[in-house]
């Protein structure tokens, strides 16, 4: 599988980054299968939260093993410093390990709620400690709404923050404001080298009242062909590593894109993106 450097932190990431929310609510056995799946394809980067069900827990045993091979990236959706830092410890404690590469304020997608997490007391101290004691090696901060983009810009002003991780799909691409707010993003990301970390390669829409058919928070692009568009897409822009949706099933379908797609070039992306109005923006639930 490709690797891009992830900015200035230098880590050859996979360009599919396992996405440990799909591990949540599933037992340790098949969760040991889609890591186990991802190791074999290469991945050498994994993204894991509290927020992700029992996920810190799966992963908790392979950390032995695996430790010194990935790159581990955590976050934290707690918005004050002391209760930022005891769930720091806490992801810690439940990885079974001594530190992170990656810690991250999660899920801050508009500026209010970056405004709760860098005031003074805000969770954003508990980062600057955590790296200061040697829990982690960098910083980041995570989003999920459309504000994102532009969100992420306005923390990078007010904080040096190692990598972004934000959605981009085709379908987001497509969307004027979205697209010129992202392009602003990666523009001053490409500055200051920092690492551009993608969500929601593949989702198609949300799901509204319709029965939920997989773990995603959204309905995924589950058909080979789009699943290869879609990653294809996402690979012809400037970001760095993509995370894996939140499904164990989709799981194999997208790292076997990711091995054998090229980026798409022009008139193939034109032509995806001419097909984007057939699918809604799916932004539902708080997290994947």
């Amino acid at each position: 599988m490709e690797k891009r450097r992830l900015g200035r932190t230098g880590h050859m990431s996979s360009v599919v980054a396992f996405g440990a929310a799909g591990i949540g609510r599933v037992d340790q056995e098949t969760a040991d299968r889609a890591i186990q799946t991802c190791l074999d394809y290469g991945v050498n980067h994994i993204d894991v939260a509290p927020g992700y069900g029992e996920a810190e827990l799966r992963i908790g045993p392979w950390m032995p093993k695996i430790r010194n091979d990935i790159f581990l990236g955590c976050k934290t959706t707690v918005r004050d410093i002391d209760g930022a830092w005891a769930e720091c410890n806490r992801s810690l404690e439940r990885l079974q390990t001594d530190r992170f590469d990656l810690y991250q304020l999660h899920s801050v997608g508009k500026i209010d709620i970056l405004d709760e997490c860098t005031k003074k007391g805000g969770s954003l101290e508990a980062l600057v400690k955590a790296k200061e004691q040697g829990l982690t090696k960098y910083l980041g901060i995570t989003g999920h709404t459309h504000d994102a983009p532009a969100t992420h810009l306005e923390a990078l002003r007010r904080f040096d923050f190692d990598t972004v991780m934000l959605p981009l799909n085709f379908v987001l691409w497509s969307i004027p404001q979205y697209r010129r707010d992202f392009e602003a993003l990666l523009e001053e990301c490409a500055r200051r080298d920092v690492g551009v970390h993608v969500i929601k390669t593949l989702a198609k829409a949300p799901w509204g009242e319709r029965e939920k058919t997989y773990a995603c928070w959204y309905e995924p692009f589950d058909q080979q062909g789009e699943i290869d568009q879609a990653v294809a897409f996402n690979l012809s822009l400037p970001i760095h590593t993509m995370c894996s949706t939140g499904d164990v099933t989709i799981l194999p379908r997208m790292l076997a894109a990711a091995e054998r797609v090229k980026p798409l070039q022009a008139p193939a992306k034109e032509a995806l993106l001419a097909t984007a109005d057939r699918y809604e923006s799916p932004f539902v639930g708080r997290w994947a």
